[in-house]
């Protein structure tokens, strides 16, 4: 399999987490915490190397990871998973914000234009705020989350670099990432309790989400990363948030308002541009 098939395969099993998060019948907390569970049971046992990179920097990075996966699960719960996609997506304009604290790296004037794009798609979002409905009980809520998710996840993309610059093996990168599913999974634990009767099928959504959209999908994108350039990684991955609504729309019939597509377009437009204009494009080394 070529290494970018292998990127453009992951992005596809990224796409799908907001309507299989929608599709099984357990709480926001259980899916949060059952899939993280099965996540890191999944990649500790396919990435023996990580084993060796647990610390407390890759805790306090898996802290932040925890953080992102949580949020960007009960946001889907809440609001639409356009919205929430959308949203989470505005991660690289935080990390233009927290670069010159955290990475000591200056916001350009070239940089101004992207957050006045992401800020206008932002705007527009908010502004088409859906009316409640089955699979987005509580849009406003739901988009609060994944703004959250979306700064946690900036924070965690600057933690993981801030690892990588003594790590050459990106083993700790690994080890951050197991940690963080296996704090998410047990922070949230007493909210997952008890659980009541629940069909075989929702389990098996948790299975794919555990094994496949967060394990198979960062096996899936590293060991293609080591072969294609971040830009072009950062490009197809895009696939993700592009595909993220139509899955949602396709099997649960979910149509985010006018609004918020045209925020969305607007995220994504001003994403690829930073990418092609080669902005501190950050390596995508985790999922939701």
């Amino acid at each position: 399999m070529s290494p970018r098939l292998q990127i453009a395969i992951a992005a596809l099993l990224f796409s799908t987490g907001g309507a299989a998060i929608k599709a099984a019948q357990l709480t926001g907390w259980q899916i949060a915490s059952f899939r993280s569970g099965v996540a890191a049971l999944a990649l500790f046992i396919a990435v023996p190397a990580a084993r060796k990179g647990f610390g407390w920097k890759t805790a306090l990075v898996g802290v932040t990871y925890a953080v992102t996966l949580v949020t960007f699960v009960l946001a889907n719960r809440l609001t639409t998973s356009a919205n929430a996609i959308y949203l989470q997506s505005t991660a690289p304009v935080y990390l233009l914000l927290l670069g010159p604290w955290l990475l000591r790296e200056p916001i350009s004037r070239r940089d101004l234009p992207i957050l006045a794009a992401v800020a206008t798609g932002l705007a527009l979002v908010f502004l088409g705020v859906d009316v409640p409905s089955v699979t987005a009980p509580d849009p406003v809520r739901g988009n609060l989350l994944a703004v959250v998710s979306g700064v946690a996840y900036a924070v965690m993309l600057i933690g993981l670099r801030w690892l990588g610059r003594d790590d050459a093996t990106h083993g700790h990168g690994v080890s951050a990432v197991i940690l963080g599913n296996l704090i998410a999974c047990v922070a949230v634990l007493p909210w997952a309790l008890p659980v009541g009767p629940t069909p075989m099928a929702s389990w098996g959504v948790i299975l794919y989400l555990g094994v496949f959209q967060i394990g198979g999908a960062y096996l899936l994108v590293t060991s293609g990363l080591k072969h294609v350039p971040a830009l072009d990684a950062s490009l197809l991955l895009l696939v993700e948030t592009a595909l993220n609504p139509v899955w949602s729309w396709l099997l649960l019939r979910e149509v985010p308002s006018m609004m918020a597509l045209a925020g969305g377009a607007v995220i994504i437009v001003a994403t690829a541009w930073q990418a092609l204009r080669g902005t501190r494009v950050a390596e995508p080394v985790a999922v939701m």
